[in-house]
């Protein structure tokens, strides 16, 4: 039996960005604080935990005082800036620079939006940390819709600017475009212009892993989907693989790899999500090797 695992996969350059410059302070100092995972993965979180990182909550981040805290890559809102200036907090911040630049454009569509008696909308996961840095742009005000049932949160008489969470799906997003825009017509009879405006902010260094997903998935006899439960990106991707390779399986870690998966199984392929790291995927692949 082969194994394989996929080259594309593993940290996107966000993720990645901000785990160097975790541990790169870490050698400095003996712990560092981080608001909230550093990376939707347990295992990672695990072992940076073992290096000195430690997670604090958003309550807890208002009762520290002089020390450092780092901003991991899915960006904050303005109120974590205005509480670290308060309370003499060093940010040792890595958010994104694809989240800094979408969080501009959202502050931006915001104001326009205000002058316009319109509303900001953006695909996304209620609650996800890059979706509380987006409607931190918008003082809470922007609309967030995942299913089709968060679309009666909308004003369709109103002008509407959409944008979508970074790491969610593409077709996700512009089946949502549709919607909106037949809710608009059924609404006014018609599309203009000024009615809706559509902003694809997607990274395309997750949209371009599905294309090559949907390849991978199809080489192999078995897909093992390496991912933490967490990552929304890492849902989004196993979904891909899945609707090419019905022998696709989602997994955190090599305990959850199962025999029968793998009879009258030639080919192993091993891929993950953004958030997924590159040992953990290779920890996986040895397993299999070396048991099945």
């Amino acid at each position: 039996m082969k194994v394989t695992i996929d080259n594309n996969s593993g940290y996107c350059f966000g993720v990645e960005f901000a785990i160097q410059m975790a541990e790169d302070e870490m050698e400095l100092a003996d712990n560092l604080y981080c608001l909230g995972d550093i990376v939707h993965n347990d295992m990672e979180v695990k072992r940076l935990y073992s290096k000195g990182l430690r997670i604090i909550s958003r309550d807890e981040l208002q009762t520290l005082k002089n020390c450092k805290v780092l901003i991991r890559a899915h960006g904050e809102p303005p109120e974590t800036y205005q509480i670290a200036l308060k309370n003499n907090i060093e940010l040792i911040d890595a958010s994104c620079p694809v989240v800094l630049k979408l969080q501009n454009r959202v502050k931006h569509a915001y104001d326009k939006m205000k002058e316009q008696h319109g509303q900001v909308v953006i695909y996304g996961k209620k609650g996800h940390a890059e979706v509380i840095g987006l409607t931190g742009q918008t003082r809470e005000e922007a609309v967030v819709v995942m299913e089709d049932n968060d679309l009666e949160q909308i004003d369709f008489s109103r002008p509407i600017t959409l944008f979508s969470q970074t790491t969610k799906s593409t077709k996700g997003f512009y089946d949502l475009k549709k919607k909106i825009e037949e809710r608009i017509v059924a609404q006014k009879g018609q599309l203009e212009v000024l009615d809706f405006k559509a902003n694809d902010s997607i990274c395309r260094q997750v949209s371009n892993r599905e294309p090559q997903l949907s390849r991978f998935s199809k080489e192999h006899d078995v897909i093992i989907f390496v991912s933490g439960k967490k990552s929304s990106n890492g849902r989004a991707l196993f979904g891909v693989c899945k609707s090419e390779n019905n022998r696709s399986y989602f997994i955190e870690n090599e305990q959850m790899l199962e025999s029968g998966w793998f009879e009258d199984c030639m080919s192993v392929g091993i891929c993950g999500a953004t958030s997924t790291p590159m040992w953990l995927m290779e920890q996986v692949a040895n397993h299999i090797k070396h048991k099945y």
